[in-house]
């Protein structure tokens, strides 16, 4: 069995992934974009909206961006950061006690000199996937490699397909249970590091190490109908819970930091 094959989304070239017992994902090469995860079971787990531009003019909308070094506006540069819009490198994949892996590199040089001009530190990105039976594993770490610290935040913004978003119950992130009646956009700082996703189809345990806050992000019906990337009825279909570093971690040179992300 071929563990890890070329392929294309749209107009991207694209990496596909595949255990000895069925379960598989595929990641863009364009963001290190997870774009698709199914269990062992065959099902699909994540939301990629129908009018996504996979052309590689923009960032993708759904599966699991990357972001780095600034999440959302809070900061001076590119909303959400450049990884998710730049071409990453596959580095590596294999087979490790059945899981099917792939790791993605970004590095300061593989920048366009905009980007670069605009965050002007050394740095390596590194995005590891795998998966077998019905988990899913993402290991993201970041290394300076200049002489100097720097200030960074970073997040995997993940659309969790859901067969109706109301219906989406949410435990383990606030002493409260989250549920979604309409946009909701809300920051949870010194989460626990465990949650429960609870829909129709089955619940999914989220276990995340390193991120030390969550994200719940879903449009409402109003602002997804102002999404051009979006179908008005699509926000029904997912909810993104995303494991974050909110407040910028200071990283000194020659060190790294690694955040992980586990659903099952």
């Amino acid at each position: 069995m071929t563990l890890a094959t070329h392929t294309t989304v749209g107009q991207l070239p694209a990496i596909r992934i595949q255990a000895p017992d069925g379960a598989e994902a595929t990641i863009t090469l364009y963001g290190a974009h997870l774009v698709s995860w199914k269990g062992a079971d065959g099902q699909e787990r994540m939301f990629m909206s129908e009018k996504s531009v996979l052309d590689g003019s923009k960032a993708l909308r759904g599966g699991v961006p990357v972001i780095f070094p600034q999440f959302a506006e809070r900061g001076k540069g590119m909303r959400h950061g450049f990884a998710r819009v730049s071409n990453w490198r596959l580095e590596d994949s294999g087979l490790d006690e059945g899981a099917a892996w792939a790791s993605f590199d970004l590095a300061a040089g593989d920048l366009p000199t905009t980007l670069a001009d605009a965050w002007p530190h050394t740095f390596a990105l590194c995005l590891r996937v795998a998966v077998r039976a019905n988990e899913l594993h993402m290991t993201f770490t970041v290394r300076n490699l200049g002489a100097a610290p720097f200030p960074f935040s970073a997040a995997l913004h993940t659309y969790h397909l859901v067969p109706d978003v109301c219906e989406a119950r949410i435990e383990g992130i606030s002493s409260d249970e989250i549920s979604i009646v309409d946009k909701l956009d809300e920051v949870y700082p010194h989460v626990a590091g465990r949650a429960q996703l609870a829909t129709s189809a089955g619940t999914l345990v989220l276990e995340q190490s390193g991120f030390t806050d969550a994200v719940v992000w879903n449009p409402g019906a109003v602002d997804a109908a102002a999404l051009p990337d979006m179908e008005n009825d699509e926000y029904k279909r997912f909810v993104c819970i995303e494991p974050a570093v909110l407040d910028p971690v200071t990283l000194d040179a020659g060190q790294s930091w690694t955040g992980t992300y586990r659903v099952s």
